[in-house]
């Protein structure tokens, strides 16, 4: 029961902790130090006091149980003056210089590892994402929480283990006001309390105001994302500056979010030190007419109560930012959480080269309780081409992301080379795979790293470079050009034609040494000219590489080896081509609509 209790009410310091490990504890000691120090700075007034008084004789009588540090210095044989006192509060506040140095600097290198460090294992978690996981998440809320939270979750930290510091600070001088004048201490501290009582509603607040701001940041990069990737046909139909006013609604709620977050914190800030100033002199009030103390234990006390005071400003104020930022921090335990449990499962079995088949058997898949793939029985050869043609939603596509290892079947059995689908290491097989889209991926960068993906530039690579560039037949053309292999191909590959971003992505991927070669509509977006050379071109690549192909115009796939004829996710007929016009009625159809 304690321990749940425990991890209720320090459920953050604990996800800190799971992060930084023995780091949090010596960032906390170097906290303590320098509260201890900066207290026994402040305790060397006592003495100086006592000497402006016109005391003789200095002693720690009336520093109740701070009394230990005057004794301690004249048992080491240091003789207590004016002098001395000034050099000791010098020592003493230098060393806790020294160690708020120390402490801070600690936080920062802290802070950047735990950065760092979270970053990194969001990157292996998205590295390892389930695919299926992948297309079903929303994608503002991974563009946001992998991007634009990190930095809130940053603050987030620094934020909460400053105010934990400064809550140590808070205790060490309570600590010492209690060994002072204890009496001093208890009327404070009622008074710090009560205090505080009164900004816990506001704390609340400002916490569910968090939550909402990270929903509508949510909201917005999705909406960004499809702003960039949609801009074309959003300008061409008129429909940008309606879809701007969604977008400028969502800033509008984000606005106003922190609008409220920022009326909070400035009622915080801006009441905090009368509260402050109220209670000690009520307290200071109380001890001298009801109680008579010596003004002199009052003033050190009151120098570790406005020490403890301050402390506590500052740690409500850090705790208050925090809070700002919570919702962030729960999002990111959650979205990891999310990712953790759809992380693929590997196999143990490598494929280090594709040797002879890929079979499928009585395979079937789904998304949810929607059937996109049914009893699926096929065998497809090493070097053979094989066309995947059918209808919009036949599930081309899905037995496609199947046979590339990107999702499991439902049910049934794929094998590469007799290895099954849930012992295979299907990275090692997918390294072995070369994938071209319809909208083929270029990098913003030049020509060499786009094809290469960043390799060195030894003899050895320029060799496979060209050589790749040769067989995608686009050679000619990046010799032409004034900076050859450094030509930059600007944002997304905006500075060349459509023909010659499918011609380099063809290039990437024999630079990789594929044993397949998937093409998903890879022409359909081209010209008839481009797409007769690019067809040309793969048609030269046939037999070399084991060819998939998913066409809607058929005309593109009268050399393949066979044709594979779906229809509501099931194989309706496989055939050469000619061959299943003469035995398949839907196929012929296909061909005569589109008057190949």
């Amino acid at each position: 029961m304690f321990k749940i209790l425990i991890k209720r009410h320090f459920t953050h310091f604990f996800y800190f902790y799971s992060h930084l490990g023995y780091r949090v504890y010596i960032a906390l000691t170097l906290s303590l130090i320098v509260g201890i120090l900066d207290g026994f700075g402040l305790a060397m007034f006592f003495p100086l006091l006592q000497m402006v008084g016109g005391e003789e004789k200095v002693s720690g009588d009336g520093l109740g149980g701070m009394a230990f540090l005057i004794n301690g210095l004249q048992g080491m044989g240091i003789d207590i003056n004016i002098f001395s006192v000034l050099v000791l509060i010098i020592v003493f506040f230098s060393l806790k210089g020294i160690a708020k140095f120390t402490e801070q600097y600690y936080n920062v290198i802290t802070q950047q590892y735990f950065i760092r460090k979270l970053r990194f294992k969001n990157i292996s978690q998205l590295n390892n994402y389930n695919f299926k996981s992948f297309v079903l998440a929303d994608s503002g809320k991974i563009q946001n929480t992998l991007g634009g939270e990190v930095a809130r979750i940053s603050n987030a930290y620094r934020n909460y283990f400053m105010a934990v510091q400064f809550g140590i600070l808070v205790f060490v001088y309570l600590f010492l006001a209690m060994l002072t004048n204890p009496q001093f201490a208890v009327l404070v501290a009622i008074g710090g309390g009560l205090s505080n009582l009164i900004y816990s509603q506001i704390y609340k607040k400002t916490k569910a105001i968090s939550k909402n701001i990270t929903t509508g940041s949510h909201l917005f990069q999705g909406l960004l994302i499809q702003t960039v990737a949609f801009f074309k046909y959003l300008k061409a139909t008129g429909f940008m500056e309606q879809y701007s006013e969604k977008l400028k609604g969502v800033v509008t709620y984000i606005e106003n979010s922190n609008k409220k977050i920022g009326f909070y914190n400035s009622l915080l800030t801006a009441t905090r030190e009368p509260l402050v100033i109220l209670v000690v002199v009520l307290v200071i009030m109380i001890q001298i007419s009801f109680f008579a103390e010596n003004i002199g234990v009052i003033v050190l006390s009151l120098l570790f109560f406005y020490r403890s005071l301050n402390a506590l400003v500052q740690m409500q104020n850090h705790w208050n930012i925090f809070l700002n930022m919570s919702g962030s921090l729960e999002n990111m335990k959650e979205f990891m959480q999310e990712m953790a449990l759809d992380q693929e499962q590997q196999g143990q079995t490598t494929i280090d080269v594709f040797r002879s088949e890929i079979t499928l058997e009585q395979v079937s898949f789904s998304y949810g309780d929607s059937s996109i793939l049914k009893n699926i029985n096929l065998t497809i050869k090493k070097n053979q081409t094989i066309a995947f043609v059918g209808e919009s939603g036949s599930g081309k596509t899905t037995l496609i992301n199947l046979i590339v290892g990107l999702m499991p079947p439902k049910s049934g059995v794929l094998a590469i080379d007799g290895v099954d689908f849930q012992g295979m290491n299907r990275t090692s097989y997918q390294k072995r795979i070369g994938y071209i889209t319809q909208e083929p991926v270029i990098f913003t960068d030049n020509i060499y790293n786009n094809i290469t993906r960043w390799a060195p530039k030894t003899p050895e690579n320029m060799c496979r470079f060209w050589a790749s560039l040769e067989k995608a037949a686009i050679l000619d053309y990046v010799k032409s050009l004034p900076g050859q292999e450094n030509s930059l191909l600007g944002d997304n590959g905006v500075l060349i034609s459509g023909g010659q971003k499918q011609r380099l992505s063809i290039a990437r991927e024999l630079f990789k040494e594929i044993d397949i070669l998937v093409m998903d509509e890879a022409t359909s977006a081209l010209d008839s000219e481009t797409e007769k050379a690019i067809q040309e071109n793969i048609e030269r690549l046939k037999g070399q590489y084991t060819i998939l192909i998913i066409a809607h115009r058929l005309s593109t796939i009268k050399a393949a080896d066979q044709v594979v004829l779906l229809k509501k996710g099931e194989i309706k007929a496989v055939g050469e081509y000619h061959a299943l016009i003469q035995s398949s009625k839907s196929f012929k159809k296909m061909v005569s609509l589109q008057e190949v």
